[in-house]
Order: C-alpha cells, then sequence, then structure tokens
C-alpha cells in the first residue's frame, strides 16, 4: 500500500495552519502542526517529513533561521517559505539558503497543491536516482571476491602491478570478471583520480572503431558534422579499458600498435599528431595466439599489450568461492530491491557451489537475483526453491 505524504506546517498563526491543513487532507496527506520555528525544528529533528511549510515573521525563531538549521542538519525535507510580509530579497535569500520555493499570503489553493506535488517529484527523483546511483556503484564495485588459490594470486597480482603504468592483458571466459579486474588495476593505480574509459571493440562496428578510438575531424565522412574526440584523448591521464581487444580489425589494430609505440594519435581526416598519456589495459576471451597464427591478429600488437598477462579462471574452476559470491550478491541485490537480507540452506548453497557455471560468475550473479525475487518474505532460500528458479546445469 502506497504512503501518504508526511508534511509539517510552521506557522504562529493558528487559522493558517487550519486552513492548511484542511487543503492538504482533503488531498490524504499526513498533516503535523508547530506554533513556532523552535517547536517546528524539533518536531523535524524527531521525524521524517516529505514537505515543510515555514512561515519567515514568527516569535522566538523567525523563518530563515529555521530553514538555516534544517539545511545545516541535512533534512531531505523539501521547504516552502511562506509569509504576508514577503519582498523580491526575502524571497531571494530563502531560495538561497535551500528553500524549495516561496508562496506570499494569502495562499492560494491551486499554487499551494501545485508546490506540494513538485516539491514530491523531485524528491522522489531525487531518491530514485540515489538508488540508481547506488546500484551502479554496487555493479560496478572494483572489490573482487574470492579467497581460492587463483584468486589471491589475482589480486597480489593486481597491487603489485597496479602502481605501474605497464600494460596488462586480461584473459579468460565471458562472465569471469574481466572488467572488474581492470577497474582494480585503475582504482589503485596512481592515475585513480583520472578517467577509467572502457571501450567494448567486439560492439562497435569494424568501420567505425578508429572513429571511436581516435576520434574525428568535422567533415571526416559523410555523418561527421563536427569534430569529436575519441576513446584515448577522453582517457587522458587515466585508464583506457579495451574489451574484447581480440575483435578488433586489421586496420584499427595497426593504429592502436602506432598510439602504443608512439604515445600519439591523429584523428580520422586529420593531420595534426595529438599526444596522449593514457595507460592501456585489454582483455579478450579468445585464444589471441591461435588468432597470431591464423593472421587475425598482430604479434607486435599482443607483445605490446601482453606486457603483464593476468588470467582469469573460470567459476568452475574457484567453487570454494561460491558461497562468498552468493553471500556478496545477496547483499547487494537484496539493498537494491529493499528487501530484508535473505537465508541460504545449507543445501541450496551446496546446489549452487556444485552447479556447472557456464556463464559464470555473470550467471551466477543473475540466479540469486532470479532467486531473490521468487522467494516471499520471510522464507529462506532453500534447495526446493533453487531447483525451480535456478535453471541450474548439470
Amino acid at each position: 500500500m502506497k504512503k501518504s505524504p508526511k508534511i509539517l506546517i510552521i506557522d504562529d498563526e493558528a487559522p493558517i495552519r487550519a486552513s492548511l491543513r484542511e487543503i492538504l487532507e482533503y488531498e490524504d496527506f499526513l498533516v503535523s502542526e508547530a506554533e513556532d520555528g523552535a517547536e517546528g525544528v524539533k518536531l523535524a529533528g524527531k521525524f521524517a517529513f516529505d514537505v515543510i511549510f515555514c512561515d519567515i515573521k514568527m516569535p522566538k525563531m523567525d523563518g530563515l533561521e529555521v530553514l538555516g538549521i534544517l539545511m545545516e542538519k541535512g533534512t531531505n525535507s523539501r521547504i516552502i517559505m511562506i509569509s504576508g510580509h514577503g519582498t523580491v530579497e526575502t524571497a531571494v535569500q530563502a531560495i538561497k539558503q535551500g528553500a524549495f520555493d516561496f508562496i506570499q499570503k494569502p495562499l492560494d489553493l491551486n499554487r499551494i497543491l501545485l508546490t506540494v506535488r513538485h516539491a514530491l517529484d523531485q524528491g522522489q527523483l531525487e531518491a530514485e536516482t540515489e538508488r540508481l546511483t547506488r546500484k551502479i556503484q554496487g555493479e560496478r564495485s572494483t572489490a573482487i571476491v574470492g579467497e581460492s588459490t587463483e584468486i589471491r594470486d589475482i589480486v597480489a597480482l593486481i597491487c603489485t602491478v597496479a602502481p605501474s603504468d605497464a600494460r596488462v592483458l586480461i584473459t579468460g571466459a565471458n562472465g569471469t570478471g574481466k572488467e572488474l579486474v581492470a577497474r582494480q588495476l585503475h582504482e589503485l593505480s596512481t592515475r585513480h583520480d583520472g578517467p577509467f574509459i572502457e571501450v567494448n571493440c567486439a560492439a562497435i562496428p569494424s568501420e567505425l572503431i578508429e572513429s571511436e578510438l581516435f576520434g574525428h575531424e568535422k567533415g571526416a565522412f559523410t555523418s561527421a558534422v563536427k569534430q569529436r574526440k575519441g576513446k584515448f584523448e577522453q582517457a587522458q591521464g587515466g585508464t583506457l579499458f579495451l574489451d574484447e581487444i581480440g575483435d578488433m580489425s586489421a586496420s584499427a589494430q595497426a593504429k592502436v600498435l602506432r598510439a602504443l609505440q608512439e604515445n600519439r594519435i591523429s584523428r580520422v581526416g586529420g593531420e595534426q599528431e595529438i599526444e596522449v598519456d593514457v595507460r592501456v589495459v585489454a582483455a579478450t576471451n579468445k585464444n589471441l595466439r591461435q588468432a597470431i597464427e591464423a593472421g587475425e591478429f598482430r604479434e607486435d600488437l599482443f607483445h605490446r599489450l601482453a606486457v603483464i598477462p593476468v588470467h582469469v579462471p573460470a567459476l568452475n574452476d574457484r567453487r570454494s568461492d561460491v558461497p562468498l559470491l552468493v553471500d556478496h550478491f545477496l547483499k547487494a541485490i537484496c539493498e537494491q530491491h529493499g528487501r530484508v537480507l535473505l537465508d541460504v540452506t545449507a543445501e541450496a548453497m551446496e546446489m549452487l557451489q556444485n552447479a556447472n557455471w557456464t556463464g559464470n560468475i555473470r550467471e551466477l550473479r543473475n540466479v540469486v537475483e532470479r532467486l531473490v525475487i521468487l522467494t516471499p518474505k520471510g522464507e529462506a532460500i532453500d534447495a526446493e526453491r533453487v531447483k525451480r528458479f535456478g535453471a541450474l546445469s548439470d
């Protein structure tokens, strides 16, 4: 059931409070009152209000002082200032201090309801933005979860290599966590304050990959209506992550090799050379040595990229990490969906640990999210539920 928004009215005039209460309660809002600023501050500190109406001219503590205190305390409420003695200067001052809006008395019914709706909409938008930010941060977390020998070795290698500018080639099957390794290398490097720019070479058509990487000048081709910086320039001072490097076209490979050799690039259609200061980390799910033998990948580029090789094992090769990964994903997914942390029975965990994870960590995360969504409140994830909804391979 949807909760009714909570509104606080701070005004020393009882008739004003009564009028506002009548208007707002008619719209099914939950209304509280305070007859002066001090009481309003106390109530706002004790309860979470979506919107606060605050008169400016009051005894004991005026409205601007109330506004200042609430903003200093980091309130999430939208504060609407009201006054019968308002001036443009007062309104500007209130907005500068953080008020959502300013309404003059006598109060207009339509203006009040419209302002409240706008305030609630903005609150919901900011809450959704914060939720999505947390979700993205969680999904892009650089934490590498696991205590298996393979993962310990990878983490140790990352810690050793990250502070240098050595190029790293990360290999492993799809879904093993190659991007996490790349992000961890960036976060632990001296470039961590710079950008981390990712390019999925397999997702970009071969005819566009050069423009994507190196940018283009206006008029370089039919749709080049203005100059555009490529990923190398965007990653200046940071890390450029070339994912699925094995799918890069031959002409793009040649240009990347030159960029790595000379630390210079040229935009498509341009003659000027541009210096770039970028650390390149590459990843692939292909066997590049076989690709070299087949004439599909340049051997000289391979040696430029694979100064430090890192192989990320398949989940089936590190089954001891499955319980840790399940716990990690459970916490993140339950928080994301606003659920209380679910328990997993020993039998269910054993089934998950022994499953055939052809899709690796990505598949495990999807299964955990599915189980969280389909497990009723108050129940644990048990073996029967894993059988029914896990869709696990033998």
